[in-house]
C-alpha cells in the first residue's frame, strides 16, 4: 500500500517546511502539501485538534493515520528509517541525525540574526540589534558550522555527507547554502571556496531528478523577507 503523507506548514512560504519537501521530493514520497491546499486556518485548526493528544508545538509536523511527527530532524529520521534517506547502519544513522541537528542549530542562528532581540517584533524595530548580530554570525559563526559540515564530508571517501548515496542531510545542506546565497550573497561569494566539498555537495543535490523537477516546479516558493532566511542588504556587510 503507498503511503500519502500530510505535511502541515505554512502555506506562504518555504520556511522550515522545506526541509521536509526537498528530501521527499528527491526520493519520490508521496505527500500533500496540507496548508497551501486547505489554507492557514485548516492548519491552526488541525494544530489545535492534536495539542491535548502528542501534538505537535508547532509546524511543520507529518500527519499519517493519526499520528503526528513534528520538528524538523525527528520527521526526517523517521523518513529516512521509512524511505532509506538514510543510511542502515546505526552509527551512521546516528551520525547524520547529529549532523541535521546541528543544522538545526545554525537555523535557529540564521532567524536570531534578523530578530535578535524579539521574535514577534519587527525587523525595523530591532534593527540596530540585528547589525551586531549579523556581523558576528558572517565573521564567526557561519565559517564555524560551514568547516564542520566540510570536515564531515570529508570524513570518509564518499561523495556524499555520509558514505556514497544521498541522504536527508545532504538535501538540508543545499537548502542551508541556497538559503544563505539569498540572505549574504557578498559573504557566501567571499567564503564558498573554502568548502568545496560543501558546494560540490549543493550541485550534487541541484542535479537529483526529483529536486530539478522541484526546482522548476511552483511549489518551490522563492525566497523571502517573511521566512527563515532573510535578506537585508545592509546586514551583508562590506
Amino acid at each position: 500500500m503507498t503511503l500519502r503523507y500530510g505535511l502541515w506548514y505554512w502555506p506562504s512560504i518555504q520556511g522550515r517546511g522545506e526541509f521536509i519537501r526537498l528530501p521527499m521530493e528527491a526520493a519520490g514520497i508521496d505527500y500533500v502539501d496540507c496548508a497551501r491546499d486547505q489554507g492557514v486556518e485548516a492548519l491552526v485548526a488541525n494544530l489545535e485538534k492534536h495539542a491535548a493528544k502528542r501534538g505537535s508545538f508547532a509546524p511543520p509536523y507529518l500527519e499519517l493515520d493519526g499520528m503526528v511527527i513534528g520538528q524538523v530532524a525527528n520527521i526526517l529520521l523517521y523518513l529516512g528509517e521509512r524511505h532509506q534517506i538514510a543510511p542502515s547502519n546505526m552509527a551512521d544513522r546516528l551520525w547524520l541525525n547529529q549532523l541535521q541537528l546541528t543544522m538545526s542549530d545554525m537555523i535557529a542562528e540564521v532567524h536570531d540574526v534578523h530578530h535578535p532581540v524579539d521574535m514577534m517584533a519587527y525587523y525595523e524595530d530591532q534593527k540596530t540589534a540585528a547589525l551586531g548580530a549579523a556581523d558576528a554570525f558572517r565573521d564567526e559563526r557561519m565559517p564555524k558550522f560551514f568547516q564542520h559540515f566540510e570536515q564531515a564530508a570529508a570524513s570518509h571517501n564518499g561523495d556524499w555527507l555520509v558514505d556514497h548515496r544521498w541522504t536527508y542531510a545532504d538535501t538540508s545542506l543545499f537548502q542551508l547554502v541556497e538559503g544563505l546565497r539569498y540572505m549574504f550573497p557578498k559573504r557566501m561569494a567571499s567564503i564558498e571556496a573554502d568548502y568545496p566539498r560543501v558546494i560540490a555537495i549543493r550541485d550534487q543535490v541541484a542535479e537529483l531528478p526529483g529536486i530539478r523537477a522541484y526546482l522548476k516546479s511552483e511549489r518551490r516558493l522563492p525566497f523571502s523577507t517573511e521566512g527563515i532566511f532573510r535578506h537585508y542588504p545592509e546586514l551583508d556587510g562590506e
